[in-house]
């Protein structure tokens, strides 16, 4: 099982140890692009800040992100699932996991991100600002960048197994399952459930969202579970206790559906 996580907005500061190595990365596949893509952030953030924060959309606030990406070759490296923070992170509480649950996330686990384009909970990364919705002047929307050596790497990383597919959809444009692994792929929507004068409401609510995405990983792993193909993630998610309506694609080359309902999360 392949699982596709979107970032965080926020980081942990990087650490103070082993600066960044590259080609130590997940997904050798993805170097090149990593490389466009850091030597344009660091140039970038070296020059014009103000120039930088537009490109970058930081408010005022942020500005200080600007520095740190010029860093980002000397600073000190840390295990990506240490530097990804909020919600989704905190209900999936890496550090809190048994040995053998540990091993799983490091196996199974991806990242996406707008800078390395995806890497492994496991991959030693510095703190960095780039989300995928940036447009850089000289590679363009990252989202584009990212999508012609991501349709190898991904592939690659899966395997014949399942892809279950957590990302937010600005970090879906940098892959989007086609042919056959998408009849292997699922994904998931949380939808927070509450009764008004006696008639259920349902929606989208971003913490519900992320806080159940971080606690389902959490249960698989914990639990050891490793469904071949949706329709096990589906019984899998069901025997772990939660709520989950499914909807097979009506075609071939379209991704299972998946709809986990809550009514609140701990």
């Amino acid at each position: 099982m392949l699982v596709l996580l979107p970032p965080s907005e926020g980081k942990a500061p990087s650490g103070r140890g082993t600066a960044l190595k590259p080609e130590s990365l997940s997904l050798p596949g993805l170097a090149e692009a990593r490389h466009a893509v850091l030597d344009e952030l660091v140039e970038l953030c070296a020059g014009d800040e103000e120039k930088a924060r537009e490109v970058l959309g930081l408010s005022e606030g942020l500005r200080g992100e600007i520095a740190k990406n010029t860093e980002l070759r000397t600073a000190g490296a840390r295990p990506a699932g240490e530097i990804y923070t909020g919600v989704l992170y905190d209900a999936l509480d890496l550090a809190s996991l048994d040995a053998a649950a540990k091993r799983r996330a490091g196996r199974s686990l991806l990242v996406f991100s707008g800078l390395w384009g995806a890497v492994r909970v496991t991959d030693r990364i510095p703190s960095y600002r780039c989300s995928m919705g940036v447009k850089l002047p000289g590679l363009g929307a990252l989202g584009a960048h990212w999508r012609t050596p991501m349709a190898t790497a991904i592939p690659e990383a899966a395997g014949d197994g399942l892809v279950l597919d957590l990302r937010s959809s600005a970090y879906g444009a940098a892959w989007k399952p086609q042919g056959e692994i998408a009849g292997r792929t699922a994904t998931v929507r949380v939808l927070h459930s509450q009764f008004v004068n006696g008639v259920e409401k349902r929606s989208v609510v971003s913490h519900f969202n992320k806080a159940t995405k971080g606690k389902i990983v959490r249960s698989l792993l914990t639990a050891g579970a490793a469904p071949k193909d949706p329709a096990g993630l589906l019984e899998a998610l069901r025997d772990l206790g939660y709520v989950v309506e499914a909807q097979a694609p009506g075609k071939a080359g379209r991704p299972w559906a998946l709809d986990v309902v809550v009514t609140e999360v701990h």
